[in-house]
């Protein structure tokens, strides 16, 4: 298998808003769609209604938003675990490719009230990484190979 792109699809409460949570943590808006079909300038809403679909660009990497469809969200875990594991949502990892884009991410963060489940640390596998967690309880780690 050859695969040339990966785009995780999460299952958002709310696509406007999850679309605003990216955005304040630099991602770009790359289309909306609701089913009218396509919204014009990737607008949160049109006559149709708001975006029940939407995408997420960071550099070359974009993230599909799924209106309560096409995965699971935050909530109890399926099996037991304690901590910040225990969110029952998507985690993916962010790859960056210095440690002081680790930290300029957390500080991001941090000014916008957003929820930091780990403030930046060096683990003992060679990352920097933070760990932010989604309204909806997606837990992305923003991470960068240590002395980068």
């Amino acid at each position: 298998m050859n695969l040339t792109a990966i785009t995780p699809i999460l299952n958002v409460s709310d696509v406007p808003a999850s679309i605003a949570w990216f955005e304040k943590l630099g991602f770009r808006r790359c289309f909306t769609y609701n089913e009218g079909g396509m919204i014009a300038g990737s607008a949160d809403r049109n006559e149709h209604g708001p975006a029940g679909f939407a995408s997420v660009g960071g550099g070359e990497c974009e993230i599909f938003l799924c209106h309560d469809g096409q995965g699971s969200r935050g909530g109890p875990s399926p099996r037991h675990v304690t901590g910040d594991y225990d969110t029952g949502g998507v985690w993916m990892t962010w790859w960056v490719k210095t440690c002081a884009e680790v930290d300029a991410a957390h500080a991001l963060a941090v000014r916008h009230g957003m929820t930091v489940a780990c403030p930046p640390t060096d683990e003992p596998w060679g990352v920097r990484e933070c760990r932010l967690v989604h309204p909806d309880g997606h837990t992305f780690r923003v991470s960068a190979p240590v002395g980068s």
